[in-house]
């Protein structure tokens, strides 16, 4: 696996979560890193990346309530989530660009109101 996610679960609104993506060392540091996620009746959407030299950017409904990072130490992007709402369920899919898209296989995330 090259991809690895994990850290979602279920949590209360307003809560919080930490998504983990461990990547290979092949895989990590590709021109663009993110998150993205697809939610129930909806297309696959940007939650947040990481491009080139740490320039992040998000979805306009993250609202700063969302904070991407990565170790390079680790080969691992994180994406830190708080005041976690009911419309935040998803899955929630890393992924790395380089040549080709390599995503991972997903983590749940739900968000009971």
């Amino acid at each position: 696996v090259q991809l690895q996610a994990s850290g979602g679960g279920l949590v209360q609104a307003g809560g919080s979560l930490r998504l983990s993506c461990v990547m290979s060392k092949t895989i990590f540091g590709g021109n663009l890193m993110g998150w993205y996620r697809q939610s129930p009746g909806k297309q696959r959407e940007m939650v947040a990346i990481i491009i080139g030299g740490g320039v992040t950017n998000y979805g306009d409904f993250v609202k700063g309530r969302f904070t991407i990072s990565r170790d390079i130490a680790k080969n691992t992007v994180y994406l830190q989530m708080n005041s976690l709402q009911p419309d935040d369920t998803g899955v929630y899919y890393c992924l790395s660009r380089r040549a080709v898209d390599y995503w991972g296989q997903g983590t749940q995330v739900t968000v009971s109101s």
